[in-house]
């Protein structure tokens, strides 16, 4: 029988033969580009190779005919999407011409176009390569990005999947190109080296790396491993190596030498510090004529090429200035082994010789010897006839450091001439079958395939080489997917190869084998090839001489088509012209080869794979892991040869193939074996029956096979078998028992290669068998492996076995009879590996150990085959055992991991008592394991396929993790628990960090309004379904919206009275439209508040900004009235700062995340001049928030350079604002040539406006907030009291550069207070309070002295300070400067004064500011209280004040407005303390003060900083009261005043509110400042513009939660969990989302409350970047309903819900829940059908009543609670018993299932658990189902003992059982009473035990629960004994 397993000559088929053609160049013939490229049918390929095989690109043919020149390349690769679940494509890149196709398509899906590119020149090379782009962070992987990279002549063009171009220029001509893991590789043309005229120099580098197209082009340095030069670095600048391939992983390099004709192998890696050092020092010898060239020259050469953008552009010209002539001499005209290296040749010949002429300064550079015939280019040259002696000058330049290195891995030895290989023409890696990796080149002059095999040491870079294998071959090709690679041998067949290892011949259908056609031609050739079966035979001698024989001149050629060598030897060219046949092999993906025929055809056909069904696969990779290597690799090809023979087995057969094949190799005789003869009747080729092959005959072929094999009749045949080999019918079982009782007994073959491994084979499958039970879906597979098992169990002789696979299946397992009986001897043979124990491992029996905490011992499982075993065994030691280690430390264990020698890795058995730590809470477990499994990757839907009684546990802690999850979870974690909303909240935060959010903004469309007059107003974009949840039961924000529209007319109604005329009456009316413009004018700065970051633009559209209206009607006829008709005086540039504000608010609606670019800020730009005032604006805004600094350096230039104050005003201050506090040097260089100050003392003096001066002086302040920089405080110290010029320059104005100084100090050193860094000797303090109070000048001892020497000719100051300019500065500067430090020495300098006389010396305004300042350093004293408001009035003001009798000396006047303003200063100051607060004292106490009548406007403003963002309606009844005064002393100023207070209260649309940092409070005190202007030109005493500054204060603390179902906002309970602070306690308040949140420093803790929604807490104890994650997305905090509750907004009250009546009284609610009533309860599609279809009553079930009742209670209990996951358990238990009780049981699975339940719900560990856990709440099953359920379980199993404890008595003393008592109930009621088997009880003797207690000891040592005690007692002890033991207890 032996010559079973010897090997055959094989043959496979290969299946799908389609023919090819590159989709590339069908495209190309409908591409608009191609009119110009017909390309016609191309010649073969084969005119390519020329006979030295030196060839192109490998994998890519390029094929060139003489005519056109045209040549047509393309790749194939396997495709690769992250994004897409589409099965496998291929794709394509073509190139023709001047263009490139790039193509995917799969099986299921035709080709298409992906990109098409078209470049300037013919394509010379085109592929794919990735490059990485290094992230910022050090330990952050980088980037890879995907680029297509297309070479022309003189540039590569760089294309990524992202749509980035990049156009690389090459600095010299490329011969190829190469990808590799760190980018391009570029091999350097070599054009023939000139004669030898002079000596030679240092070569120059041949080999370049590009690591991004943005990088240099760098030499690549190597590192050769010879054994003269010890391993010297240097630049790789041989030209005779070649590169002839590289790969990625591993990252290698081959090469080779075209001299000694050797292949060599490089690791290409990145170049080490020390190597770069090396490399780049000069050689030393430079000056005289032989020296080296010094390596820096080719980095110079290389600079200046890349900085040019191509040979052709006019940059060249700039070229000349920056080249350092050099003059050298004749010596260094060398021949260098490469003239060109540029491109100048093609330069000097494309273009005129002017544009040439500067490149050559480069050749000189180079000292090439370069001819050119344009005299121009001679003259740059140095003459040829310079003497010899003079030295050569070395320009100094910093040379190109390398960035990759090659490290030489391996070369092959050439032992004689007679090897030498000619350049291999195709490398590639394959792996075989066993993991070995191969790299395989061939060379083609040889016919040889040379296979090198490697193996990855520890050191990823470090790859060993071992031995060499050569294959004769003519072509090759690797197939990854199948581990193989397919060969086309001399005489042209095809044979398949997994690594060295000779598999089998491939058959092509129709096309023919030249085996068989030509074999009388050939018989001599190739017979030495079929017996091949080890490679490494030398047949090179046999190719060798044929060549020689018949090989004539290569050159000529026969008819045109193949080379002569190739048709020679075939003898018959008619015969050879008239049959195609293989000729090359190309383009191999996946399992797919494209093979090209001699007529120039191409087909494409696909290798099978190993296997297709999963058991099959999963079975081979279980040998495979277990055998030894060679073994392995046997059966693997043996297998393939079978399952692959053409005509093979269809899928559902190849289990019985597998069987048949695998048992035969064992040594059974299949034949003899009933159940596996039976196989036989369904697979047609038996391996033992000698497949003989078909041939194509005329007789028949394969298709007719094929066809009878798709009958229904076969399979009809088929599927009776199917169902596993015993279902035949009875007739033919009996007959096969009647043969087989006469027949002798059956043995095994010994001399069958596994033979001796059929222990460990044994083994390995049996743990297949126990990771497929654990899998729903594999279930059927291991019922058919149970078949094989069973057998090799029977013949190893392992009862235990037998027994398990019986528990499983006892009607299965009852067929089997038949074992083969092996003999003692032979039993030696056999290899008995140590871990195969007579006690079979049961997974489901470990895991019932863990629930019933008893000791496990570690579960063996296969790593890499049995990974769910893994999963499951660990989750239960971490979560039932509760051993946190057990996921990581302690694996070992629970899990013996098998090793692939066959031997046991030691576990650590560690004795654990009860296996319970109740110091382990009970969250954090959950918590882990659902981590844990998440970073094992597993997720819902295998949890779904994981059998339900395993998967309790697991569901379990799910189910926990659900009620109390962590908000910083991962997507996947909350994926797992199920938990929507916070996927989705944890997805958004992943999202945020690249592309703009779409927050609520772009979710919900903005209601379309109707009117075309509401679209003008500028404050649409509100979003008007969370503003409809904040404000619900009124119009407030329409009112405000009404309020601070400026784009409508306004109504001026005058009445009209007789005795005035009518011009008159125009006059009037004309005269009451300007008090009316005034307010207008005002409007848009509380608009831009209010409107605050709510839009996001649309890049391709202009910001929309609504028209300032300055018009006015009149009532009754509505005429217009309008102020430019001449009748009244009008002042001058009246709206300029209106429009200004008018930009700023139409520009501050864009919000910070939307994406804005440089184009489109000067895409806004507007075209007529007098709106450019709203430009400057809308420029200012952008800085505000944050997008100017997009807009390039050179637009910004642009801008400043027009000398239009209000842009320089707008672009200086957003700039400045978007570079807040950042130090940037480059905008502040663009400040300081606004700023004189900051100029050197002799600097030309610049004419800046005074406006612009200003904001330059602030926007210091912004950009170096906070940084207390030296310099800038010492100027703008001194800035604050700068004198007036003399020429009157500075004399307009004053106040307020003065006051910007004075907050730009401030600013910069914004709260540092005393501890001022190196400012001591400034005293910074004292020189501020000398400005606040008056006094004599000082000197300056500060740069700017020159100027301000000479007094001003206007203005006479004398020595004293002007105080009136200085005061409010310096105040604001101490103010800030000592802001919230509570130093109480400053502030009592700020006290109002006491005395009458110098209550009068101070300006009311003054007391103001001193007061707000003093009050906020003393920031910690301030109180929302009105006695604290008070307690700042000195005592003089108090006591005078009201008082009717006074004093002669008191001036009353004076008195009454110092204590108004002081009263203000407080009120502005309590504003300040609390701001964006709503503090309800805050705000009684400055409603309180509301009698103060010049303040007003001051306590207003405090009051809407306060009530920020809040809409409150008492403010907002205020604000329209003052709107509507128009009259008396209402100016510009008050209006402005007024709106901002308005804009504040809405700002943002109720999104935004204020913050108390100091940032802000600075930011706030610039916008704010007490002196409003007097008209709307007025810049005197503060800046217009810094009035917007005030939204740098503002910050989004709107939560808005969004029910993650329908996407839209909703109603919230939340619990808000303030810190405890000194003035109150710890406290926890009640909000009704959406609402604002205070700050959140003062924040512990937000959760989302229930009952209506799932809970969710966002602690603060870890930091608040979650929670301002949140809410800078528009404060989106996505919740999910609960089921059964309704939303707050349909069910305010939760009256409606249907969970409203108490959920105890239980069940007769259960009869009154009606299916129809389930799409209240849950939006789950599958469970609306589930009610639909097995809830209902209808025609078909009406007899089921009871079922339906069931159904709908099981529903209605998953619904309820929660956990509609639980609804497959239910049914599966209900079905496990319904089946027990009908006893048709025939496989205990479901049984084992609710074995498990059950141990899980008495286990001690989870009661422990239940009964510490808070939350009282019991497990996922509900508490009645559970005990009916077992219940009528245990009822049947004990009705059934009743009748038959004969059969379990028998069974028990281990007498042999007949068929009809092993019944299938047997087997349950030892699985559900877990029963050990016979052997561990008979060890026991639990047949002597004699009284119950006795008894009860025996079982707990064998671990039989108490229940299987009381049911097993009477048996063994007799019913008497039983009892009066019992009784004796």
């Amino acid at each position: 029988m032996s010559n079973v397993y010897e090997e055959r000559a094989t043959m496979i088929a290969a299946g799908e033969l389609q023919s090819f053609g590159p989709f590339g160049r069908e495209h190309c013939k409908n591409h608009p580009n191609a009119v110009n490229l017909q390309l016609r049918q191309l010649q073969p390929a084969s005119e390519l190779w020329s006979s030295d095989g030196a060839a192109g690109l490998v994998g890519s043919l390029q094929e060139v005919t003489l005519q056109e020149k045209k040549r047509e390349c393309w790749l194939l690769r396997k495709g690769s999407s992250v994004d897409s679940d589409e099965m496998e494509y291929d794709e394509e890149l073509y190139a023709a011409g001047n263009m490139v196709i790039w193509s995917k398509g799969s099986k299921s899906q035709a080709s298409h176009v992906y990109k098409a590119f078209t470049v300037d020149s013919p394509v010379q090379q085109a592929l794919w390569c990735n490059f990485g782009i290094p992230q910022k962070k050090k330990d952050e992987q980088e980037i890879l990005e995907q680029t297509v990279c297309i070479v022309q002549s003189s540039c590569v063009n760089v294309h990524s999947v992202t749509g980035k171009d990049f156009i690389s220029p090459l600095p010299f001509q490329v011969s190829n190109l190469w990808p590799t893991k760190f980018g391009l590789l570029l091999e350097r043309k070599n054009s023939a080296p000139d004669a030898s005229q002079s000596p030679p120099r240092e070569p120059l580098p041949t080999v370049f790396s590009m690591l991004h197209p943005l990088d240099e082009i760098a030499p690549v340095v190597c590192r050769p491993t010879g054994l003269f030069e010890a391993a010297r670095v240097q630049y790789v600048s041989d030209s005779t190596m070649k590169i002839v391939f590289s790969n990625c992983e591993p990252s290698i390099v081959m090469t080779y030498d075209t001299v000694q004709c050797i292949h060599s192998v490089w690791a290409l890696r990145k170049v080490t510090p020390d190597e770069q050092s090396t490399v780049l020092k000069c050689p030393e010898q430079v000056a005289t004529p032989q020296g080296l060239m010094p390596p820096s020259f080719l980095t110079t050469h290389l600079r200046n090429i890349s900085r040019m953008d191509s040979p052709g552009s006019p940059f060249h010209c700039h070229a000349l200035h920056n080249q350092n002539r050099m003059t050298s001499s004749p010596g260094l005209h060398s021949r260098t082994h490469s003239p060109s290296i540029s491109s100048m040749a093609a330069l000097s010949r494309s273009h005129s010789p002017g544009m040439a002429a500067p490149s050559f300064s480069v050749a000189a550079r180079f000292n090439m010897s370069y001819h050119s015939s344009s005299p121009r280019g001679h003259s740059l040259l140095p003459s040829p006839n310079s003497t010899a002696n003079e030295s050569v000058l070395v320009p100094e330049m910093e040379p190109i450091v390398p960035d990759l290195c090659i490290e030489q891995l391996w070369s092959e030895t050439a032992s004689s001439h007679r090897e030498m290989s000619c350049q291999a023409s195709k490398v590639f890696i394959t792996s075989d079958l066993c993991e070995n990796k191969y790299l395989c080149f061939l060379v083609e002059s040889h016919q040889q395939l040379r296979c090198v095999k490697f193996i990855e040491s520890n050191n990823p870079s470090q790859l060993i080489f071992a031995s060499v294998a050569t294959i004769p071959a003519k072509d090759a090709a690797p197939l990854q997917d199948i581990d193989a690679m397919l060969v086309l041998e001399a005489n042209g067949s095809l044979v398949l190869y997994t690594g060295v290892t000779r598999v089998s011949k491939v058959f092509v259908p129709g096309l023919l084998s030249p085996t068989f056609s030509l074999s009388n031609h050939v018989t001599h050739l190739s017979t030495p090839m079929d017996s091949v079966s080890t490679p490494a035979k030398a047949t090179g001698r046999h190719i060798g001489r044929l060549e020689e024989v018949a090989m004539p001149s290569p050159v000529s050629e026969l008819r045109g088509t193949t080379k002569h060598h190739e048709t020679s030897w075939l003898g018959d060219y008619t015969f050879q012209q008239s049959v195609p046949y293989i000729h090359a092999l190309r383009d191999p993906v996946s399992s797919r080869v494209t093979l090209e025929l001699s007529n120039g055809t191409m087909l494409r056909i696909t290798i099978p794979e190993i296997a297709t069904s999963e058991l099959v696969r999963k079975c081979l990779q279980a040998v495979r892991f277990i055998l030894p290597k060679e073994t392995a690799m046997k059966v693997l090809i043996k297998w393939y040869n079978i399952y692959n023979a053409p005509g093979g087995p269809s899928a559902h057969l190849e289990w019985n193939l597998f069987v048949t094949c695998f048992m035969t190799l064992m040594g059974y005789n299949t034949e003899r074996l009933g159940w596996t003869r039976n196989l036989h009747f369904e697979v047609p080729l038996s391996p033992v029956i000698a497949p003989k092959k078909a041939r194509p005959s005329d007789t028949g072929s394969d298709e007719d096979w094929d066809y009878m094999w798709c009958s229904d009749y076969h399979r009809q045949v088929v599927f009776r078998h199917a169902c596993g080999a015993v279902s035949l019918e009875s007739t033919d079982t009996s007959g096969c028992e009647e043969s087989l009782s006469s027949t002798p007994a059956l043995r095994l073959d010994p001399s069958a290669p596994l033979f001796p491994h059929i222990p460990a084979l044994f083994y390995v499958l049996h743990l297949l068998y126990e990771e497929l039970k654990l899998d729903e879906l594999q279930r059927s597979g291991g019922r058919s492996l149970v078949g094989l098992l069973q057998q090799l169990a029977r013949d190893l002789q392992l009862e235990e076995y037998i027994d398990l696979y019986w528990r499983d299946y006892p009607s299965f397992i009852t067929t089997f009879k038949e074992s083969c009986i092996i003999d003692q001897a032979q039993m030696e043979q056999m290899l008995r590996p140590s871990f195969l124990r007579a006690e079979p491992p049961c997974v489901f029996s470990w895991l019932s150990s863990c629930l019933r905490g008893e000791e496990v011992a570690p579960f063996p499982y296969l790593p890499g085959i049995c990974e769910r075993t893994k999963l499951l065994v660990l989750s239960y030691a971490l979560y039932i055992i509760g051993d946190d280690n057990a996921t990581s430390v302690d694996m070992s264990k629970y899990l013996a991991k098998l090793s692939a020698g066959g031997f046991k890795c030691n576990p650590c058995f560690s004795s654990r008592s009860s296996c319970m730590k109740p110091d382990a809470p009970n969250e954090s477990l959950a918590v882990k394991l659902v981590v844990w499994l998440t970073s094992e990757g597993f997720t819902l839907k295998d949890l779904e396929s994981v059998p339900f009684g395993v998967a309790l546990p697991i569901r379990d802690a799910i189910y926990q993790c659900r009620e109390q999850p962590c908000s910083d979870w991962s997507e996947d974690v909350c994926l797992l628990i199920g938990r929507q909303d916070l996927t989705k909240q944890a997805h958004k935060v992943t999202v945020a960090k690249g592309k703009a959010t779409v927050g609520l903004g772009l979710m919900l469309e903005a209601p379309a309004t109707t009117e075309a007059e509401e679209e003008e107003d500028g404050m649409t974009d509100l979003n008007q379904d969370v503003i409809g949840l904040i404000w619900s039961q009124d119009l407030r924000v329409h009112e405000a919206r009404r309020l601070l529209q400026s784009s409508r007319p306004v109504r001026v109604s005058v009445v009209h009275l007789p005795e005035v005329s009518d011009h008159e009456y125009i006059e009037e009316k004309e005269n009451k439209l300007l008090q009316l413009c005034q307010r207008t004018m005002a409007l848009p700065v509380g608009r831009g508040l209010f409107t605050l970051f709510s839009y996001h633009p649309v890049p391709t559209e202009p910001l929309p900004v609504p028209k300032l209206n300055l018009t006015g009607r009149a009532p009754p006829q509505n005429t217009m009235v309008d102020l430019n008709s001449g009748n009244i005086d009008v002042p001058p540039n009246m709206t300029s700062w209106s429009s200004f504000h008018n930009g700023v608010a139409a520009g501050l609606k864009i919000a910070p995340a939307s994406q804005v670019d440089s184009a489109w800020i000067a895409y806004n730009k507007p075209k007529s001049p007098e709106l450019a005032n709203e430009y400057a604006g809308f420029l200012m805004a952008l800085g505000l928030n944050g997008h100017l600094t997009k807009l390039a350096t050179l637009n910004i230039h642009d801008y400043l350079t027009k000398g239009h104050e209000m842009t320089s005003i707008g672009l200086l201050l957003g700039v400045s604002a978007a570079k807040l506090s950042t130090m940037d040097m480059s905008i502040t260089r663009l400040l300081s040539i606004h700023i004189p100050a900051l100029l050197p003392p002799t600097s030309t003096e610049l004419d800046v406006p005074h406006n612009v001066q200003v904001a330059a002086v602030v926007g210091i302040g912004l950009v170096y907030q906070g940084t207390g920089h030296r310099h800038n405080a010492e100027v703008l110290l001194a800035e604050i009291g700068r004198p007036p010029g003399p020429e009157m320059e500075y004399c307009t104005d004053r106040e307020s550069y003065s006051l910007a100084a004075g907050l730009a100090l401030g600013m910069v050193c914004l709260g540092h207070g005393s501890n001022l860094i190196g400012m001591s000797d400034l005293n910074v303090p004292e020189q501020l309070y000398q400005y606040m109070v008056g006094g004599h000048r000082r000197t300056h001892a500060g740069i700017n002295r020159e100027k301000h020497k000479s007094p001003s000719y206007q203005i006479k100051e004398g020595d004293t300070i002007n105080v009136d300019v200085t005061c409010p500065g310096a105040t604001l500067a101490l103010a800030m400067i000592y802001l919230k430090t509570n130093n109480r020495s400053i502030a009592d300098w700020l006290k109002a004064p006491d005395t009458m006389f110098l209550l009068d010396f101070i300006k009311p305004e003054f007391l103001l500011l001193r007061t707000l300042a003093r009050c906020i350093i003393m920031w910690d004293e301030i109180l929302p209280n009105s006695e604290w408001v008070s307690s700042n009035v000195p005592q003089i003001i108090q006591e005078n004040i009201g008082n009717p009798v006074v004093s002669e000396d008191l001036n009353m006047e004076t008195l009454a407005q110092a204590h108004d303003y002081i009263i203000a200063g407080a009120c502005m100051a309590v504003g300040f303390r609390f701001a964006g607060s709503a503090n309800s004292d805050a705000f009684d106490c400055l409603t309180g003060h509301y009698n103060l009548q010049t303040c007003l406007s001051m306590v207003l403003l405090a009051l809407s900083m306060v009530m920020a963002g809040s809409g409150n309606l008492k403010v907002l009844q205020l604000c329209r009261f003052l709107h509507k005064r128009t009259s008396g002393e209402m100016n510009y100023g008050f209006h402005m005043a007024h709106h901002m207070a308005l804009g504040l209260l809405f700002l943002g649309g109720g999104r935004y509110t204020l913050s108390t940092s100091n940032s802000a409070i600075a930011a706030l005190l610039c916008a704010l400042y007490p002196h409003f202007p007097a008209h709307s030109t007025d810049n005197r005493y503060h800046l217009q513009a810094l009035r917007h500054l005030g939204v740098l204060a503002a910050e989004p603390r709107l939560l808005v939660p969004v029910d993650v179902d329908t996407l839209k906002p909703c109603y919230a309970l939340l619990d808000v969990t303030y810190k405890e602070t000194p003035w109150y306690e710890e406290t926890t308040v009640e909000l009704m989302a959406p609402t604002m949140l205070p700050e959140l420093q003062l924040l512990k803790k937000v959760k989302v409350k229930g009952p209506r929604y799932w809970e969710l807490s966002i602690d603060m104890s870890k930091g608040t970047q979650h929670l301002e994650s949140i809410l800078s997305r528009d404060g989106v905090l996505y919740v999910k309903l609960r089921a059964g509750q309704l939303p707050y907004k349909d069910d305010p009250r939760g009256w409606k819900s249907l969970l409203a009546p108490n959920v105890n009284n239980r069940n007769s609610e259960v009869r009154t829940f009606k299916p129809e009533a389930i799409s209240t309860f849950t939006s789950d599609a599958a469970l609306v059908s589930f009610a639909e279809y097995f809830c209902k009553a209808s025609e078909s079930v009406k007899h089921k009543q009871d079922t339906l009742a069931l159904f709908s209670a099981i529903l209605y209990e998953c619904v309820t609670q929660e956990n509609p996951e639980m609804l497959p358990t239910y049914i599966a238990i209900d079905q496990a018993v319904r089946t027990l009780e009908q006893t048709e049981m025939c496989e205990t699975f479901a049984l084992w299932q609710m074995r498990l339940v059950l141990e899980l719900c008495e286990s001690r560990v989870l009661q422990h658990r239940l009964r510490e856990g808070a939350q009282g709440r019991g497990l996922l099953l509900s508490s009645e189902f559970l005990p009916v359920m077992k219940n009528s379980a245990d009822g049947t199993l004990d009705r059934w003992l009743t009748d038959n404890s004969h059969v379990l008595r028998s069974y028990m003393s281990g007498q042999s059982l007949t068929e009809d008592m092993l019944s299938n109930m047997l087997a349950c009621f030892l699985v559900y009473h877990s029963i050990p088997c016979l052997s561990k009880m008979s060890a026991t003797h639990l047949e002597g035990s004699t009284s119950f207690p006795e008894l009860l000891l025996k079982f707990s040592q064998l671990g039989i629960p108490v229940r299987a005690l009381l049911r097993l007692g009477p048996l063994l002890l007799g019913t008497a004994g039983f009892w009066t033991g019992q009784l004796a207890c």
